[in-house]
């Protein structure tokens, strides 16, 4: 079984780029499943139901979100419609949706979880340990789990992916916008990489136009921060998973220029 994750989707470029490159790359490399992080497609501020079906067109076939996962409003009073937008399991009790999630493929199941980090995040998440251990409590769901967390902090997505070694075939993390290099198979079978990077343009600042921040940062006043538009990549990473025991065999980063 093969499974592409892809990192965060920024605003329409990001868009754009997976609806350009992600169906010749779905057949070329014969990927059963796709994951994309699409909490920041709207605009950089979340994702609407539209985008969300822009996005599956495209080829994804589940989407998960993150800490901007209430920005756009329509999305609490809809989210019950989609099961394949998963918000975060760790979310507290009451909010709309669902953070896990299970999807037949012809290879096999694929079990998507999403997690919210805590450390630098705010007081929005419940443990996301303590979530996970309790989503995969039980008898081994079969086929492959695949645990997408979206933290600042590397130590946290780093201690998530030893935690859950062996409970799931990857663990890989998105919000950074930049994608790490430190891709690894855990002892026990568990594919890790701390990010993904983005689907969006590097010609930027983690895909806002330069200038603003830079002022911003040397001013300390508001500014806008526009999406930016040139030099887009895809970012993300390919999976490949023994749906016998539900172990990784292999993970490889992807960077592809959309031109």
């Amino acid at each position: 079984m093969r499974i592409l994750l892809l990192g965060d989707i920024v605003g329409s470029p990001g868009r754009r780029v997976v609806a350009r490159l992600l169906p010749a790359l779905r057949e070329r490399e014969r990927v059963d499943f796709v994951i994309a992080n699409a909490e920041n497609a709207a605009g950089g501020r979340g994702v609407t139901l539209a985008l969300a079906d822009e996005l599956f067109a495209a080829g994804a076939d589940a989407l998960t979100l993150g800490d901007h996962v209430w920005d756009q409003k329509e999305l609490a009073a809809h989210i019950e419609r989609e099961p394949r937008l998963l918000r975060p399991l760790n979310l507290p009790p009451g909010c709309p949706g669902r953070g896990i999630a299970t999807f037949p493929t012809p290879a096999g199941p694929v079990t998507v979880l999403s997690l919210l980090g805590r450390t630098f995040m705010g007081a929005l998440a419940d443990c996301p340990f303590r979530a996970a251990d309790a989503a995969l409590r039980g008898p081994p769901r079969g086929g492959a789990v695949v645990v997408e967390v979206h933290a600042e902090a590397t130590s946290e997505k780093i201690a998530l992916g030893w935690h859950l070694d062996g409970r799931a075939a990857a663990v890989v993390g998105t919000h950074t916008h930049v994608q790490t290099a430190d891709e690894t198979i855990r002892p026990r079978g568990t594919a890790y990489l701390s990010d993904l990077g983005m689907c969006g343009p590097r010609d930027s600042v983690l895909g806002r136009e330069k200038e603003p921040i830079i002022r911003r940062f040397l001013t300390g006043m508001p500014v806008r921060f526009d999406i930016a538009e040139r030099d887009v990549w895809l970012e993300g990473a390919l999976v490949d998973v023994d749906p016998a025991n539900g172990r990784a065999t292999a993970i490889r980063r992807l960077q592809l220029p959309e031109e």
